[in-house]
């Protein structure tokens, strides 16, 4: 999913312009010769009936960063349960798989989740936020079913991954992570829909998870192929 470039300009969302590279072959690879890093501009809009302007490095320089809002809060307390539901699947593996590639991307989920969920509870805490969502528990879910993040199993779907062994465990796996997976890009897509995604800490993450779980869903759809 394409994720928009923004900046905030003194309350002004502003647009970040890639510009062309004048006289470099555009699709020169990095090691030509010809090739030159594409450059960029940020233009600040206009009052009605005015201009745009663009921002040279002196005014970027004397900008502070946008801070948090709400949007960035709600993400960022739902992506903790639903990261956490993520860990609980992996940890199934034992004894009822024997693949080796569902157990290496098991691992790669566990590490780069287990690490988000600890830079995700450290932004919290820096910003004063609670781990909690507004409905209570864990932000719209985690314990409590009856409010779950896009793609989570319910308890009955976690069950039946439980009593599955082999074969069966594997296509299992793979369909519901797909889906979980798919479920944290929806949560990024909503991310930015409602305004949040300004923040540079927000952002960045947001665009990891974006990019990392969109590898893992392209990487699980060729495992689910291969089961037939």
């Amino acid at each position: 999913m394409p994720l928009p470039r923004r900046v905030v300009v003194s309350g002004v969302v502003a647009t970040v312009v890639l510009g062309s590279v004048v006289g470099a072959v555009l699709w020169a690879g990095r090691d030509d010769p010809a090739y030159q890093p594409p450059t960029s501009r940020v233009v600040q809009p206009g009052a009605p009936g005015q201009p745009a302007r663009e921002l040279s490095g002196t005014d970027l320089s004397q900008l502070s960063p946008p801070g948090f809002t709400a949007a960035d809060s709600l993400f960022v307390q739902g992506m903790i349960p639903h990261h956490t539901q993520a860990l609980e699947m992996t940890a199934l593996l034992a004894g009822r798989t024997t693949s080796p590639d569902l157990t290496l991307l098991a691992k790669r989920i566990e590490v780069s989740q287990g690490d988000e969920i600890a830079r995700m509870r450290q932004w919290l805490a820096e910003r004063s936020v609670p781990t909690a969502g507004p409905h209570g528990g864990a932000a719209h879910g985690g314990g409590a079913h009856d409010a779950l993040m896009p793609g989570m199993l319910t308890p009955a779907q976690l069950d039946q991954l439980r009593q599955a062994r082999g074969a069966e465990f594997d296509r299992l796996f793979l369909t519901a992570m797909i889906r979980h997976h798919q479920g944290a890009l929806s949560m990024v897509e909503q991310l930015y829909a409602t305004g949040g995604g300004l923040e540079p800490a927000s952002d960045q993450f947001a665009r990891e998870v974006n990019a990392d779980q969109g590898i893992e869903i392209q990487r699980m759809q060729q495992m689910l192929v291969k089961l037939g």
